[in-house]
């Protein structure tokens, strides 16, 4: 979810100029703002529950492994919200200085990373418990599972990284202080040189993210919910068409919120200033929120046990904070050894 990136658009770096004191935001910036502070209040209260229970509540294993880190990435993306919002609500006037310019950024592309890695984990997770039980018996460990994750997190870390080093805080000639990309690390934003320097520098981090951040891992996530669908149907494992919608939804979510950031990355690398631009990054806005929000709660609780131990866990925790004892022996059923 690199929502500061949109600062690099045309149409913002011509908007309207005012100190810092003196703003004029758009009807759409409000509209932006406004969804952000929302998915920041939804997705904290939701996602800070879903970490909750996967930690403490749910046995160590596999699944609870890459969707407690899943979420994570999801949950880093969101705490980063409120500041963009601001941003939206000063017509992109960035107040918070060059060094947190940077660090926002790269979290935000390292969130983008991690949860498309581990989404693309998960499903090669399933292809490999049903077309190779086997190995996945002698090879499937919670051991196995860590080291997936660390080097998850490795990867998005060093494809984020180059964010510390581009983005920063940007005077126009009217003062205007914007939080933007430099991807030809120099001070002359006017010279030509630069100018194109900075173009194919720019066009070479599009196609990386593209490919690494979509269209690869959508593919896999294609290709192994294709064939665990395959497989189950050919060995008659399919009691019920809900596997497989579900299936189906996880692949359609994944291509319809992150498709929009996508598009709209590829319009302000053509400097396109169309309304197509404006209204690309509203549902780039609204869909990647989403994706953060709501996603978790989707691929989670079509897991039957995690329902059941998440409603005793709020359950509990409601109990144990409005009334004065609670029950050693219900919290010790909390703990049991479950699966998602």
């Amino acid at each position: 979810m690199n929502l500061i990136n949109s600062t690099d658009d045309p149409i913002n770096a011509s908007t309207l100029v005012r100190n810092s004191t003196h703003f004029s935001a758009s009807a759409s910036d409000m509209i932006i703002a406004l969804f952000l502070f929302m998915s920041f209040i939804i997705g904290t209260i939701t996602n800070g529950l879903y970490l909750w229970v996967l930690k403490f509540k749910m046995k160590k294993t596999v699944n609870t492994l890459l969707f407690f880190h899943l979420i994570l990435s999801y949950f880093i993306s969101i705490l980063i919200i409120p500041f963009l919002a601001i941003s939206y609500l000063q017509d992109h006037y960035w107040i918070f200085g060059t060094a947190l310019c940077k660090v926002f950024n790269s979290t935000l592309s390292l969130g983008m990373f991690a949860s498309v890695f581990f989404l693309s984990a998960i499903s090669l997770d399933r292809y490999l418990l049903t077309l190779h039980p086997v190995w996945s018996q002698q090879h499937r460990t919670p051991r196995w599972a860590s080291n997936i994750v660390l080097g998850i997190w490795i990867s998005a870390t060093a494809l984020s990284s180059p964010y510390l080093v581009f983005r920063e805080t940007h005077h126009d000639s009217k003062g205007k202080v914007t939080c933007r990309n430099n991807y030809a690390v120099s001070t002359n934003w006017e010279n030509e040189k630069m100018k194109t320097l900075r173009q194919w520098i720019h066009a070479t981090c599009f196609i990386s993210r593209l490919l690494l951040g979509f269209l690869l891992p959508f593919f896999i996530i294609l290709f192994c919910y294709q064939r665990v669908a395959s497989k189950m149907k050919e060995r008659s494992l399919f009691k019920s068409r809900k596997p497989f919608k579900v299936m189906m939804t996880a692949i359609i979510s994944f291509f319809v919120c992150w498709m929009p950031y996508h598009v709209h990355q590829g319009l302000i690398l053509t400097q396109n200033q169309s309304f197509l631009l404006e209204l690309s990054l509203i549902l780039t806005v609204m869909t990647s929120s989403f994706n953060s929000v709501f996603s978790p709660t989707l691929y989670l609780f079509v897991g039957e046990n995690f329902k059941k131990i998440f409603k005793k866990s709020i359950l509990a925790l409601f109990e144990s904070t409005f009334t004065d004892d609670s029950s050693a022996e219900r919290m010790q059923n909390l703990n049991s050894e479950v699966e998602i």
